[in-house]
């Protein structure tokens, strides 16, 4: 038996782990964000060909998305989660040297690398986060996507002022990617080998017991492996009709989030005709009142358990985007946009959390990866189709799909109540891990 001192350690070094990256991954989005009108005057090319820049991370991020959930069922989290790094920072590189040497195809190439990069990581994360969250029996997915959140800030506001006071943007990139690199040396290290890794079953005794030896190897939480999510992957995970109610509640709230980080300054510049520095200050209030309610969900989250919480969270959503739309007082829209932020907070990770629940070990993996994959596509493509819908009724308008689908959110949000589960199956909190 292992000593459950030692167990504890590793424990607390693998969460650690996972918010430093997260934090670090979201600085350096923030980053890049913060400094898009310095890439785009160093390449001198007009918006629409900058629109077909940025192309390049949507391509690359849905690439990594979709394939990083089969990676982990197959290698395991910390491959995939050391793949996604190198390709972060490789990203991260290349786009500082295509802005240096004012080369168009460089940056496009860089967004690619760069957002394969998370794609890869975040889904991993999601998947391990999970696997934390049943070895200490409390909620850690909030957190952790606070820890993103908080980094989307620190870098707005390192770019800022970086902006402000002119510093190249090249040096202020590849300083970023060389933090990454650290934050990702030092993750690898503490994740441990195997959290999500699924056996190969071939139905012979030999094969029983190397799936056994597989999923002994892979630590506290690593979802094990079994028929459910080796053999028969993603797809059959959707034949659960719980899951798929916990999968349109993530794509409504990942949209929800998705809809304000693409649109939110222009919606406020356009449809309420504040300047462009209200617009970015309205985004970070946004980006505070995520980061304010990923870290403080956790306790409401034990108190009134998931499905009460994404509710109200919908409900305080859809509020504040009522607001926005609706009112004709700017200093109204921009303060309910507060409202906006806390509700689609605790959205994604709960839901992620709540996909890895009620099932065997076999499948956990395979579900969490489904529910974060699906989330992330809603969160990738689908904020960008409202621009095609605003060409004809106004962004303001269009935003009304947002509130339709947290409406919808809200009322299936019972899908994220585990009927029925045994009490052997919830681990016991550990007070001192947290």
């Amino acid at each position: 038996m292992k000593n459950p001192q030692v167990v504890d350690a590793a424990t607390r070094r693998w969460r650690a782990a996972l918010f430093l990256f997260m934090l670090a991954t979201g600085v350096s989005m923030a980053s890049w964000v913060a400094r898009t009108p310095a890439v785009r005057d160093a390449l001198e090319v007009s918006t629409g060909a900058m629109g077909l820049v940025l192309f390049g991370l949507s391509i690359g991020s849905m690439a990594g998305v979709l394939a990083s959930g089969g990676l982990v069922r197959r290698h395991g989290g910390r491959l995939v989660i050391t793949v996604g790094a190198v390709l972060l920072v490789a990203g991260l590189l290349v786009i500082a040297g295509g802005a240096a040497l004012e080369v168009s195809g460089g940056v496009f190439g860089g967004l690619a690398l760069f957002g394969a990069g998370m794609g890869l990581a975040e889904v991993a994360f999601n998947i391990e986060g999970a696997a934390v969250e049943r070895t200490v029996g409390r909620p850690v997915l909030p957190v952790l996507h606070g820890c993103f959140s908080l980094g989307t800030v620190v870098g707005a506001l390192l770019g800022m002022g970086l902006t402000a006071v002119r510093f190249p943007v090249g040096w202020h990139l590849a300083a970023v990617a060389l933090a990454v690199a650290a934050a990702g040396v030092w993750t690898v290290r503490a994740v441990p080998a195997g959290t999500g890794r699924e056996p190969v079953v071939t139905g012979d005794a030999a094969g029983t017991e190397s799936a056994a030896g597989t999923a002994d190897a892979a630590g506290p939480g690593a979802g094990g492996g079994g028929r459910a999510g080796g053999v028969r992957g993603q797809p059959a995970v959707w034949r659960d009709r719980r899951l798929v109610l916990i999968g349109l509640i993530v794509l409504a709230m990942a949209f929800a989030e998705g809809s304000a980080n693409d649109w939110l300054p222009l919606l406020m510049v356009d449809g309420h005709g504040t300047g462009a520095t209200a617009g970015s200050l309205t985004f970070m209030l946004f980006a505070v009142a995520m980061t304010t309610g990923r870290f403080t969900g956790g306790p409401l989250l034990v108190r009134y358990g998931p499905a009460a919480v994404v509710r109200a969270s919908a409900v305080v959503a859809a509020v504040g985007v009522a607001l926005v739309v609706f009112s004709d007082s700017a200093l109204l829209a921009g303060a309910a946009v507060a409202l906006w932020g806390l509700g689609a907070s605790l959205g994604f990770p709960v839901t992620v959390s709540a996909a890895g629940e009620g099932a065997g070990p076999g499948d956990a993996s395979a579900r969490v990866a489904a529910v974060s994959t699906a989330g992330y596509a809603a969160f990738l493509v689908g904020p960008p189709s409202l621009g095609f819908l605003a060409d004809h009724v106004g962004l303001r308008n269009a935003m009304v799909v947002v509130l339709v689908l947290l409406g919808g959110a809200a009322l299936i949000a019972g899908a994220l109540r585990r009927p029925g589960a045994p009490v052997s199956e919830v681990p016991a909190p550990q007070p001192d891990l947290v």
